[in-house]
């Protein structure tokens, strides 16, 4: 059996939708971000949180778990500067507490969803793992927190593990039975199709002068179902005893402007959106996109969908939700 903490949210579902084909899942979620209603018919849920020493001890009683997989952090950088205590109280207090249960009940196997936050700002074309990590907000700190308890756990205990940087999650299920939908929407594709479908008057684009070829900041969009497929890859490699630790980036290798982005959205929907063009943000590095050449060479994962197939799956689950 696969714990996945998390898995009523937009990704950790995606996850679950895929794992329930090869695998007993269990979900706990306290359903702070997540929807029931996102988690697979067949994987047992839970309601609860992962700091809870109680809900916990049970699931780990009740259930033989093998392997758990954590999806449940609090993601929102602004919102990390604002309160940063709840950064640290949930992605990192939470976690320890998390980690400590598993290994009471001799679960020594844990896939961690981490960030390309944990880079900062770096300066280079494409972001390997070898890049310095230097997050400059409270969520990237939390997560890099995160992964340095994971290496001294695993010098100390024998925990084995798997880091997955993520880029930029996009896109929908190919069925369009589970998509993106964050309360508020902080991503750039769903906030342009909501535009689209005329639940927001505008798009505001922030900063234009960039050092890119448009003039506006490029990011890595990696498909949701990808990143499903990249954790089960990292499970197997876990479950099959053929890593011990690994940390590796999630993208596509490639970026895509905001401006392309629109285009694209523009293109798929075949409708004409309103744009703003307006100052930048404080701390949005121009360009962030990642190397994913060290989980291909190791564990032979990349990424399929491209932009296009990563916008017309969202807009389809948009259409139909």
């Amino acid at each position: 059996m696969i714990l996945v903490v998390g898995g009523a949210g937009y990704i950790g579902s995606h996850l679950v939708k895929e794992l329930v084909k090869t695998e007993t899942v269990v979900v706990l979620d306290n359903l702070s971000t997540g929807f029931k209603s996102l988690v697979d018919s067949k994987a047992i849920f839970v309601e609860g949180n992962l700091g809870d020493e109680n809900i916990l001890h049970e699931v780990f009683t009740k259930y033989s778990i093998s392997a758990v997989m954590h999806f449940a952090a609090s993601s929102l950088v602004g919102e990390s500067v604002e309160d940063p205590f709840k950064y640290y109280q949930n992605n990192v207090a939470a976690t320890l507490t998390l980690l400590n249960n598993m290994l009471k009940h001799n679960v020594k196997k844990f896939i961690f969803s981490s960030t390309a936050a944990t880079y900062g700002i770096p300066d280079v074309e494409l972001i390997d793992e070898e890049q310095p990590t230097n997050p400059i907000n409270p969520y990237g700190r939390s997560k890099l927190m995160v992964e340095h308890i994971l290496e001294d756990f695993s010098k100390s205990y024998g925990l084995q593990y798997v880091v997955l940087r993520y880029f930029n999650a996009a896109g929908a299920h190919i069925s369009a039975e589970i998509g993106e939908n964050h309360v508020p929407e902080t991503h750039l594709i769903p906030i342009i199709l909501q535009h689209l479908q005329g639940k927001r008057e505008k798009i505001s684009v922030f900063g234009t002068d960039y050092d890119t070829p448009d003039g506006t900041c490029i990011r890595d969009y990696i498909h949701v179902t990808d990143l499903a497929q990249a954790h089960i890859y990292a499970l197997n490699a876990l479950l099959e005893n053929k890593t011990q630790t690994a940390t590796y980036n999630l993208g596509n290798g490639k970026g895509y402007s905001v401006k392309e982005v629109i285009d694209m959205c523009e293109k798929v929907t075949g409708r004409k959106a309103s744009v703003e063009y307006t100052d930048r943000r404080p701390g949005d590095p121009a360009r962030l996109v990642a190397s994913s050449e060290k989980i291909l060479r190791e564990l032979r994962w990349k990424a399929e969908y491209r932009l296009e197939q990563i916008v017309s799956s969202a807009w389809e689950w948009h259409l139909k939700n």
